[in-house]
């Protein structure tokens, strides 16, 4: 599947692109031990997450946008130095944050505190996909070392070419102080056909309840 991302012309060069997630792993990934030694269980030898596929797949599936310059945090007040260029010919703003007002997440139990403003991570790319493609946007999976949260959203990007898709994100660490850098993932993106979804749901027959208790003894 071909995904198209286009940034203005005056931008190309200073932000960084859109990359398949396998390009923008954490470092701390790379440093998890295979297997530890559990106090719970009496010493006993057992595999961390490093070892869990299916956990390991979702830091390299789909793609990762990142966060366009360095932003700062102290006393609870956001700041940035950027000076990217400016585009004389669309009306697009300079600022790599927004904000939405407190009052639109109204309803929403997303655990914030009442007239806590929800942050909107800008996206300087547009995104066109395949015709009935749509893509789902999330927090970078497993990411819980992020200071904020990104909330979830499908869009048809099929039918939104040349328009830019925003990431809103909840700020949950109040105490943080210091620097998101640059290249920071703020964003992961999974495209998928919008087909309809047939669900059969049932007992195991003879062959499944067989094939069933062959992975299990390659598991155990």
């Amino acid at each position: 599947m071909n995904l198209k991302f286009r940034c203005l012309p005056e931008l190309h060069g200073h932000i960084p692109e859109p990359v398949e997630a396998a390009e923008a792993l954490p470092d701390w990934l790379e440093l998890m031990p295979a297997t530890v030694q559990s106090e719970v269980l009496g010493g006993e030898l057992v595999h961390t997450f490093r070892q869990l596929p299916s956990i390991m797949n979702s830091f390299s599936a789909g793609i990762m946008f990142k966060l366009p310059c360095d932003l700062g945090v102290k006393d609870g007040e956001f700041f940035w130095n950027w000076s990217k260029p400016v585009s004389p010919r669309v009306q697009l703003t300079r600022s790599p944050l927004g904000f939405y007002a407190p009052e639109q997440a109204t309803g929403m139990p997303l655990g914030v505190s009442s007239g806590d403003f929800i942050l909107k991570f800008n996206n300087f790319w547009s995104i066109e996909a395949p015709s009935g493609t749509s893509l789902v946007f999330t927090h970078p999976l497993n990411r819980e070392d992020l200071p904020f949260r990104t909330l979830s959203g499908i869009v048809d990007c099929d039918q939104a070419k040349g328009d830019f898709v925003h990431f809103p994100a909840i700020w949950k660490d109040t105490a943080f102080e210091g620097t998101l850098a640059a290249g920071t993932p703020i964003a992961q993106a999974f495209a998928f056909k919008r087909k309809p979804v047939a669900l059969d749901c049932g007992p195991m027959n003879d062959e499944e309840f067989t094939a069933c208790l062959e992975v299990q003894s390659q598991i155990l």
